[in-house]
C-alpha cells in the first residue's frame, strides 16, 4: 500500500492546543478556552491545588446510575490476570501501573478512563469485584493528590467519573463503609475540578465525554445541583454546534457517531433516574442521530471504515439503536454529513462524499470520495480502517492510498500535518443523486488536488435496480500531475485472481458469490494491502489497482463490477 509517510502517534488525551497552522480554524470561544486551560495547567501541578478541591464528603448517592452496555468477560479475565489490552496494545503487569514505560498515550487514556470496569463486571463474581475495587483504590492512592496532565484532562476525568458512578453497584456497594466514603469523596473532588475547567476549549466528542461526567456527578452526588445545571447549560450550547442538520456528528466518523449517541442515551437515562427533566434538544439529538448511525451500518451490522473507524460489533450497534428507540429506516442521503447510501438487491454501497470536518481533527482521514461495498452480510470493497494504538500505522491508515478512491502522484487529497491535523484539504466537495425505477446515480467531485496540481477529481457511480451491476467513472479534470492510481481495497476474506487475458479481476466472496471487475483507461493489477477493520488487528489483504498516466485536460477511467452466478468458472 503506497503512502506518503509514517509519523508518530499524535493523538493525545490532554494536549488541547493544536498546531499553530490550525489554531485559526477554531471558533473564538474555543481558542480562548484552550489558551485559558493551557495557562492554568501549571497551577494544577502546584502542591496547594489538590487541597483546593476539598469540600463536603458525600456518604451516599442520590441514586446509582446503571451502565447499560455489555463488557467482554475475556478482557475482564485478562485484567484480573494482569494483562491490560487497550488501543491495540497489550502490557503484562505494567509498572508503574498508571504510567508504564512503552505505553502509548491512547493506552493510558483508556486505562485512566475506566471503561474497562464493564469487562470486569462481565466476568462477575467476587474476584472481579475485588479487582475493580483494588484498581479504583490504587488510582486514588497514586493519582488523587498528584497532578498528571493526561489523567486529569477534562475528557479523561469525565469518562472516569461516569464509569466510577455507573459501576458503583458492581464494585463499591458491598465495600467497607470507609472505602465507599473515600470513593464518593474523590468523585466529588474530581467533579469540582471539572466544574472549574470546563468548557476548557474542548471540541467534538471529547467535550461531550467531559460534560457527561459532570452531569452524572451532579445528578448522583448530594449537593451536586450546581454541577448538574452547569453541565446541562454547556450541553445545550454544545449540541447544536456538534450535530449537523441531518443528524450526523461534526467529526464525520461512524465510530464517533456510535460513541456520541451512546453517551447521549446514557445522559437521558441518568436524567430520567434522577427525576430531572430531559432537555428537548437532548431527546431531539438522539432521535436525529439514530438514522445516520443506521445509515453507516454494513449488511453484517458493523460500521463503515471512514475516519478512524473500525467495524465494531454489529449487535452492539443494534443495541444502541434499540435503546435510542429508533425504529426508523436508515437515511439514504445525508448531505450535511457528506455520506451516501446506495442499496439495491443484496448490494450496498457507502460513499464518503463530504468535506473533511473543519478545525483541528485528529480522526479525519484523507479519504474523500472513498467508498465501500458489501453484498448481503459480506464485505467486498473496503477502506483499510484504523489501528488505534500503533504509531507506525497512524499516518498510513489516514492516507488517501488507504482508501478505495483515486490517488494522484502518491499525494494525499488532504495534507496530514505532523501534529496530526489536516492542513490542505478539499474546500469544495459536490454531490448530486438521482434515482429512477430503482436505479441510482451519484455524481461527486472534490478539489483536494486543485491547489497543487490544478486537478478536480470527479467520481460517478451507478447501481442497477437488481444490485448486480455497479459501474463507475473516475475522471481527472486538469493537466497537472503525472500518474494516478485508482484503488479498490478488498476485505481479507475476498479471493481475487486476474483472468488469463489480464483485463479483468475475478472476486469470490466467502459464500461463493462471484463478481467480475473490468476497467477501461488504466492498467489493471493486484497488489498487497492491509486490513485494520478490527480494533488492534492487522490482517493481510489485497487490492485491485487501476493505474495510468494523466492524459491532457481530461483523464477518464471507466470500470464495471458485475455479479456472476456461482456455477460459472474462471476464465
Amino acid at each position: 500500500m503506497a503512502v506518503e509517510s509514517r509519523d508518530r502517534d499524535t493523538v493525545t488525551g490532554h494536549d488541547l492546543l493544536p498546531g499553530l497552522g490550525t489554531f485559526g480554524q477554531l471558533p473564538r470561544d474555543q481558542v480562548l478556552g484552550r489558551l485559558g486551560y493551557a495557562v492554568k495547567r501549571p497551577i494544577f501541578a502546584l502542591p496547594f491545588y489538590p487541597v483546593s478541591l476539598a469540600g463536603p464528603g458525600p456518604t451516599r448517592l442520590n441514586f446509582s446510575p446503571a451502565d447499560a452496555w455489555p463488557g467482554s468477560a475475556e478482557a475482564g479475565s485478562a485484567i484480573i490476570a494482569g494483562r491490560f489490552s487497550f488501543a491495540g496494545q497489550t502490557l503484562e503487569a505494567p509498572k508503574p501501573l498508571w504510567r508504564p514505560r512503552g505505553a502509548s498515550e491512547r493506552w493510558r487514556v483508556a486505562l485512566h478512563g475506566f471503561a474497562w470496569l464493564r469487562d470486569l463486571r462481565a466476568v462477575g463474581g467476587d474476584p472481579a469485584r475485588r479487582a475493580a475495587r483494588d484498581l479504583v483504590t490504587a488510582w486514588i492512592d497514586q493519582n488523587a493528590r498528584s497532578w498528571d496532565a493526561l489523567a486529569w484532562s477534562p475528557a479523561v476525568t469525565g469518562q472516569r467519573l461516569g464509569h466510577w458512578l455507573g459501576h458503583y453497584e458492581f464494585f463499591a456497594a458491598s465495600a467497607a463503609v470507609e472505602t465507599r466514603h473515600r470513593l464518593l469523596y474523590e468523585s466529588a473532588r474530581q467533579a469540582r475540578h471539572l466544574a472549574r475547567v470546563l468548557p476548557a476549549g474542548l471540541a467534538g466528542a471529547e467535550a461531550l465525554t467531559a460534560l457527561k461526567g459532570l452531569i452524572t456527578a451532579g445528578a448522583c452526588l448530594p449537593g451536586g445541583g450546581a454541577w448538574l445545571d452547569q453541565g446541562l447549560a454547556l450541553l445545550r450550547r454544545e449540541l447544536p454546534r456538534q450535530l449537523l442538520a441531518d443528524g450526523g456528528h461534526m467529526e464525520r466518523s461512524p465510530k464517533r457517531q456510535f460513541e456520541v449517541l451512546r453517551d447521549l442515551i446514557d445522559l437521558r437515562a441518568t436524567l430520567h433516574a434522577s427525576e430531572a427533566p430531559v432537555p428537548a434538544d437532548l431527546q431531539a439529538a438522539i432521535t436525529q442521530m439514530a438514522p445516520v448511525l443506521r445509515m453507516l451500518q454494513h449488511g453484517d451490522g458493523g460500521l463503515a471504515l471512514f475516519n478512524d473507524s473500525n467495524e465494531g460489533e454489529g449487535w452492539q450497534v443494534d443495541m444502541v439503536l434499540q435503546r435510542a428507540d429508533a425504529r426508523v429506516r436508515p437515511l439514504m442521503s445525508a448531505p450535511q454529513s457528506g455520506f451516501q447510501r446506495l442499496q439495491a438487491g443484496r448490494t450496498l454501497v457507502l460513499i464518503d462524499a463530504g468535506t473533511p470536518p473543519p478545525g483541528p481533527d485528529l480522526h479525519a482521514h484523507a479519504g474523500t470520495l472513498s467508498f465501500e461495498v458489501s453484498v448481503g452480510r459480506e464485505r467486498l470493497f473496503v477502506n483499510c480502517g484504523a489501528h488505534p494504538g500503533d504509531a507506525a500505522w497512524r499516518q498510513a491508515q489516514r492516507s488517501t492510498a488507504a482508501h478505495s478512491t483515486l490517488v494522484l502522484d502518491d499525494v494525499n487529497s488532504s495534507e496530514l500535518g505532523r501534529d496530526g491535523n489536516l492542513r490542505r484539504r478539499p474546500q469544495t466537495v459536490l454531490c448530486r443523486r438521482e434515482e429512477s425505477d430503482g436505479n441510482i446515480w451519484v455524481d461527486t467531485s472534490h478539489d483536494g488536488y486543485r491547489r497543487r496540481f490544478g486537478q478536480i477529481h470527479h467520481r460517478r457511480l451507478y447501481l442497477a435496480a437488481n444490485g448486480e451491476d455497479l459501474r463507475g467513472e473516475d475522471r481527472l479534470e486538469g493537466e497537472g500531475g503525472e500518474g494516478f492510481a485508482l484503488r479498490f481495497h478488498l476485505h481479507p476474506e475476498v479471493r481475487a485472481s486476474l483472468t488469463q487475458s489480464g483485463d479483468a479481476v475475478l472476486l469470490r466472496l466467502p459464500r461463493g458469490d462471484g463478481w467480475r471487475l473490468r476497467a477501461r483507461g488504466a492498467e489493471l493489477r493486484l497488489e498487497e494491502s492491509a486490513y485494520l477493520g478490527h480494533a488492534g488487528e492487522v490482517k493481510r489483504s489485497r487490492q485491485v489497482v487501476l493505474s495510468g498516466r494523466v492524459q491532457g485536460p481530461e483523464t477518464t477511467v471507466k470500470w464495471a463490477l458485475r455479479h456472476e452466478a456461482k456455477s460459472r468458472g474462471k476464465s
